[in-house]
């Protein structure tokens, strides 16, 4: 089953067929929200908002072990991760799509393994690729259906949020050699690897990263949605054409 988790933007998947919601308990407590199932362009399907149905809960308070908990009690065998980031790279303006192959985690303070309650012996995993080679491609290959352009590989920089990043952060961040940024990426991405989950991200380049192009002087909140809705639509376009790996 594919587990798909929404972020900024997909709140909801307006193209899957549902069948049911659950509200589920984890050991980790409660996941952003019911887990709604169905099916997408005939695919088993189950989805979860991130921040929550009404986008309530930011970055920093995600219950990130609830939601991958939560997929993988609910059957999901491999996870693709929608998230909207900024663009860094030259080439990575407001509408790209990005699948990253790597990420820099500077977030810090929040439930990142499920190693915390105390097991009875340490389990470490290996982290070298972080993101799902099969599930990378086969997003890369949904988007070759559906002929939509997305670039192939990017370094995603985590950051603490629910502030945005100063001009001086991201010039840092782009010569750790970061692509792209966002709030989101950790620790969902290490915590679905220590679960046995295959997991990979789509990004949405929602705006350029600070102090870059239009962002030199401030970001401007208010073209940020309409780039998002105008991407999500492509987004949704390359999940219905998702096969599993």
């Amino acid at each position: 089953m594919l587990g798909i988790i929404g972020g900024s933007g997909l709140t909801q998947l307006a193209n899957l067929d549902v069948a049911h919601r659950e509200v589920m308990r984890t050991a980790w407590g409660e996941p952003s929200g019911p887990l709604v199932f169905g099916k997408l362009a005939g695919q088993e399907t189950v989805f979860v908002p991130r921040h929550g149905y009404g986008h309530t809960i930011p970055p920093h308070l995600v219950n990130y072990r609830a939601n991958i908990d939560a997929l993988r009690r609910a059957g999901a065998t491999w996870i693709v991760s929608v998230a909207s980031v900024g663009g860094i790279r030259a080439d990575l303006g407001p509408g790209a799509l990005v699948v990253p192959d790597q990420i820099i985690d500077y977030t810090w303070g929040r439930e990142s393994s499920y190693q915390d309650a105390s097991p009875s012996q340490v389990v470490h995993i290996d982290f070298t690729k972080p993101y799902d080679q099969a599930v990378r491609q086969a997003i890369l290959m949904a988007a070759n259906r559906c002929e939509e352009p997305l670039s192939d590989g990017g370094v995603y920089a985590a950051t603490q949020g629910p502030r945005l990043e100063t001009a001086a952060e991201i010039n840092r961040l782009e010569r750790d050699g970061a692509s792209i940024v966002g709030m989101t990426g950790m620790p969902e991405a290490a915590l679905a690897r220590e679960a046995g989950l295959p997991y990979a991200a789509l990004c949405v380049v929602a705006n350029w990263a600070a102090g870059r192009h239009d962002s030199a002087k401030a970001i401007k909140f208010d073209q940020i949605e309409a780039a998002l809705q105008l991407a999500m639509g492509r987004v949704r376009r390359v999940i219905e054409h998702l096969e599993l790996p």
